[in-house]
């Protein structure tokens, strides 16, 4: 069985996989709509919007692991740390859900996702700046793909808008981790890498509140509940997503096609 690599603490290096690790997780749970979507169009999509992911994912672990660390490539990052090593937001994490869950993570995430994306392109970091620009074409997409299925949910029928509200009020538990400043943030913002979370609450919520008002959805009150995902403290639900992830990479250690 191969064994966990082992990371140094780097601010850069930290900075990095929260943006990889949010796509790569997300990218996972998406991928497990493939053939379980209500209709033929969503199960393409869906599958699509899980690829676009992985492949943001991929671009920004390829680029930790050059800068930061030399001797590990992205299939390394990918899938051989250990669940603490990872440092995504909990809510990529939480169960795949029904559709309503999905759809309106995915607005929540994509909303979040395009706002960094557009900061990054102005990034002191080329390469990320590049990664960027491509991946705000993606982002936006999955925001309006979100968007206006929200609006066909939340003011469809009686059933989908409870399915709509018991997915947000779930969900929204976990958005006030997405703008926590911590250290690596304050590093980030300094070095010009990037801006610090709390930068994209306010244009994120104004935003937000665009999709639900259109979805005639009633924006959540917050609560003190607290998730650290980004900081390597994860839902029961990670350990489940890295067995089936990390099986192969484990169990034939440097195994290729």
């Amino acid at each position: 069985m191969q064994a966990s690599i082992q990371l140094p603490t780097d601010p850069k290096l930290q900075y990095l996989l929260r943006i990889g690790d949010a796509c790569l997780i997300l990218g996972q749970r998406l991928g497990e709509w493939c053939g379980h979507a209500p209709i033929v169009e969503e199960d393409i999509a869906l599958s699509n919007m899980a690829l676009d992911l992985i492949g943001q994912a991929r671009g920004v672990l390829t680029l930790a692991g050059e800068q930061c660390l030399q001797d590990y490539d992205e299939d390394q990052l990918a899938f051989l740390r250990d669940e603490r090593d990872y440092l995504n937001p909990t809510i990529v994490e939480l169960e795949r859900g029904d559709f309503a869950f999905t759809v309106l993570r995915n607005a929540i995430v994509a909303t979040w996702l395009k706002l960094l994306w557009e900061r990054l392109r102005d990034t002191s970091d080329a390469e990320l700046a590049a990664i960027a620009g491509k991946a705000l074409k993606e982002a936006r997409y999955h925001q309006q793909h979100a968007a206006d299925w929200a609006v066909r949910l939340g003011d469809g029928t009686e059933a989908s808008r409870q399915r709509c509200e018991a997915a947000l009020a779930r969900l929204w538990l976990y958005t006030p981790e997405l703008f926590e400043d911590d250290a690596v943030d304050a590093a980030a913002k300094a070095s010009g890498l990037g801006p610090a979370a709390s930068e994209l609450r306010e244009p994120w919520l104004a935003e937000m509140r665009e999709i639900l008002d259109a979805a005639t959805l009633a924006l959540p009150a917050d609560t003190a509940f607290r998730s650290n995902g980004k900081r390597g403290v994860h839902s029961e639900h990670m350990g489940y997503i890295l067995s089936e992830m990390q099986y192969l990479q484990r169990a034939f250690p440097g195994g290729a096609w």
